[in-house]
């Protein structure tokens, strides 16, 4: 296994009473955290440490340190306002509707101990102006149908007054919440930031206007990030708070940070237009952290063998793809629960360990040894019955599993589904089958400009282990686990699905090009 960065200093008085899952892949994947708010945790520090001078710069391992905007008046005025639309609706004056709403919105405040909202009256020409802007911007937020609450609701990023943190709110008092700002997008951005690529990444974000190096108060940014500040108060742009402890992520080199930075560097560099870059960024970075956990589980497991995924491209009826693919899923979905008991067993082949073995307090010395590599805060419940230093480590294992199985272990599932990647349609068993979306996004990420077909599937195999057609399949078909014509058929149908969104021209019956419609002449 890989050389791991150290455990940092402040873990080890945190609330967290082991250090299993977090030494493999870090902390944290939380599986509560969407893609997409871990795209947008990720573009808050962004551009924190841009205003900063230092964005996609790691001075040191694992001391990020950045600060993070509330934005209440904005979010009260977005996503606690239910009576906007009743007041816009009154056969009133206009100065009677913005009194009759700014008394309505004042007695629902939260977050703010003196709220003044006298502010926008001056920035608006009337109240129906106000009203249809808020009605606009609500329909454009990210996961806007949710039932979160509205302190956890986001607008959808047009530029740096549209970023701000995840909240908990009762009353006028406000703390950070990590349910669904988990830390998955602090993992993402330090590992942009070891991938190489960070400078153009940034460059690239500059040019879409969400992310600017001179975020002032004269900084007003895109037309769309114009709309969002004329809702905020000035204060909105004042206090940004400072994060808690710096997040952790193991490896200092990996091949999976160049990949993600370079898809990342293909999607934003295709002539789309305005912001619709940032879905297809998501999903792709979805995917890149899926196979970030899934690979770093081998790897503990001392497997291999690459890491593959079969995909079926869904047919009509049953196949025997179909049943590849959900043996498939389930044989990932098991891999970082495996790892994490691999990880700890393997404390037996220690000198130390054989060391706590053979010495005069074996228990008291498994214990110590315990803390110090997994920094296990062992309660007394869980040491009763430990009348060995082997009980001691079954009593590690079971809590460990029991601790990973409440958000981890569920992440690859939840996030396979939330890209695209992965359905139950007409089975009772989960496998992988994309997405017309996700295709879109592997074209985009891929595809230059065009590309004959059967190299788009060798590339798909090559970069991320999809297993599509027959010649990507040839593994199972010599094992007998499926037939040629299985693939074939499997390959033909993502060709015909291909065509039908506009990404696949067949020029001759021996000759069909999967074509990037948005593929930049430079790059």
């Amino acid at each position: 296994m890989m050389e791991i960065l150290p455990r940092p200093q402040q873990f080890e008085q945190s609330q967290l009473n082991m250090w299993v899952d977090e030494s493999i892949w870090g902390h944290r994947l939380y599986d509560e955290q969407t893609p997409w708010l871990c795209i947008l945790e990720m573009l808050c520090i962004t551009q924190s440490e841009a205003g900063n001078g230092r964005a996609f710069v790691e001075s040191k391992f694992n001391e990020l340190k950045y600060h993070i905007y509330p934005r209440l008046y904005l979010r009260n005025i977005l996503f606690n306002n239910p009576h906007i639309e009743a007041v816009a609706t009154e056969y009133l004056d206009d100065s009677e509707r913005w009194q009759m709403w700014t008394d309505a919105i004042s007695s629902n405040v939260g977050g703010l101990t003196s709220p003044d909202f006298s502010y926008l009256k001056s920035r608006f020409e009337s109240f129906k102006d106000f009203a249809e802007i808020v009605k606009f911007l609500q329909s454009s937020a990210i996961e806007g149908d949710s039932n979160k609450r509205w302190s956890s609701k986001f607008v959808f990023p047009y530029g740096p007054d549209c970023l701000y943190e995840d909240l908990r709110v009762t009353g006028d008092k406000v703390t950070n919440d990590r349910r669904f700002f988990g830390r998955t997008g602090e993992l993402l951005y330090l590992m942009l930031c070891r991938s190489g690529r960070g400078e153009e990444i940034l460059s690239r974000l500059e040019s879409t206007g969400i992310i600017t190096r001179n975020y002032s108060r004269n900084h007003r940014g895109s037309k769309w990030n114009q709309l969002v500040l004329a809702l905020q108060s000035p204060t909105d742009r004042d206090a940004p708070r400072a994060s808690g402890s710096p997040p952790y992520l193991p490896y200092e080199k990996l091949p999976d940070y160049e990949r993600l930075a370079d898809d990342w560097l293909s999607i934003l560099g295709c002539d789309l237009p305005d912001y619709d870059a940032l879905p297809h960024i998501v999903t792709i970075t979805g995917l890149h952290l899926i196979i970030y956990l899934l690979s770093r589980a081998k790897t503990t497991l001392g497997e291999p063998t690459p890491l593959r995924f079969v995909l079926e491209i869904v047919a009509p009826k049953k196949t025997t793809v179909r049943e590849l693919a959900s043996d498939e899923f389930q044989k990932n979905n098991n891999l970082p629960q495996r790892s994490i008991e691999h990880y700890i067993r393997s404390t037996v082949d220690l000198p130390e360990w054989k060391a706590c073995l053979n010495s005069f307090n074996p228990v008291e010395d498994a214990i110590d040894l315990l803390k110090e590599r997994f920094a296990w805060s062992a309660k007394e419940e869980e040491l009763d019955g430990s009348g060995s230093p082997e009980a001691l480590l079954n009593s590690l294992r079971e809590n460990a599993v029991k601790r990973h199985q409440q958000h981890l272990a569920k992440f690859h599932g939840s996030w396979a589904r939330e890209i695209g990647l992965s359905s139950s349609r007409g089975s009772r068993r989960t496998r992988y089958a994309p997405t017309d979306s996700l295709l879109r996004t592997l074209v985009f990420a891929s595809v230059p400009t065009r590309m004959e077909f059967q190299e788009f599937l060798a590339k798909l195999h090559e970069k991320y282990g999809f297993i599509i057609g027959d010649r990507q399949a040839e593994d199972l078909i010599n094992s007998g686990d499926a037939d040629r014509e299985d693939f074939v058929a499997n390959s033909e149908r993502l060709e015909r699905r291909l065509a039908s969104i506009g990404l696949l021209k067949r020029l001759s019956d021996a000759c069909a090009y999967v074509q990037n419609p948005f593929a930049s002449e430079v790059k």
